[in-house]
């Protein structure tokens, strides 16, 4: 859903709301879709992986990076997508675990997927779920290739860095553990050239980082300032 995704956050003002983007998809069909109900099943996929609502913190953070960091915007969708579906996410360890330059094997993540939803899903949908995790893969750069996919090794960016230990950040992980998470994970860098990336961020206003010894500190002033103290006393305003 890169591509529309894309699409649709080019079509539609930064300050737009959930409903902005349906009339932008339904009525001025700026994905070009053929029919009403292709248009529809499109939103409901976008929604359903990227939220497109403001009040929802990480699509906000989502939104305000998509502008200012062009070249990060690939994984910043993956990571978001990641956080939001969970039958995405079932399928993270069979390609990070594919060494880089070694073919890919659909299989694993077959079993990947089967082994999380048991036998809840046909085979025509277990295969439907399949072709979309891999598009998304490939296109995050993780996978090169048509029919045979090619494992490569994905470079992080500081506004990837930062979103991958936000959406950390927001399951409650704090210090070290931010740079072990399921999203850390999926940037192929190790923790410490992770916090490097992070010390980079911190120059760019991104986040701010704090080291002494072992103890690190990842705080988010410039993402956060207000929806951070919401977040940790559980008001309405959602973090994803």
């Amino acid at each position: 859903m890169f591509d529309e995704l894309s699409h649709l956050l080019g079509a539609v003002p930064g300050e737009a709301s959930r409903k902005d983007y349906a009339k932008a998809v339904m009525e001025e069909n700026c994905l070009g879709k053929r029919t009403a109900a292709t248009r529809k099943l499109s939103l409901q996929r976008l929604i359903e992986l990227y939220s497109l609502d403001t009040r929802v913190v990480l699509f906000q953070v989502l939104r305000d990076f998509w502008g200012r960091h062009e070249m990060s915007r690939p994984l910043l969708a993956l990571l978001l997508a990641l956080a939001r579906d969970p039958l995405l996410r079932a399928t993270a360890r069979a390609v990070v675990s594919t060494p880089f330059g070694h073919e890919f094997a659909r299989q694993s993540m077959k079993d990947a997927l089967s082994n999380a939803v048991g036998g809840r899903l046909n085979e025509a949908t277990l295969d439907k779920v399949l072709r979309n995790a891999s598009s998304s893969w490939t296109q995050s750069g993780h996978l090169r290739g048509r029919s045979r996919k090619i494992r490569q090794c994905i470079e992080t960016t500081p506004a990837v860095t930062t979103y991958a230990l936000l959406l950390g950040f927001a399951v409650g992980r704090r210090g070290r553990l931010l740079f072990d998470t399921p999203w850390a994970v999926i940037l192929d860098a190790s923790p410490h050239e992770l916090i490097d990336s992070a010390v980079d961020a911190k120059r760019l206003g991104l986040l701010n980082i704090k080291q002494s010894g072992t103890i690190i500190d990842v705080s988010f002033p410039a993402l956060l300032t207000e929806k951070e103290r919401e977040l940790n006393h559980g008001t309405h305003r959602q973090i994803g």
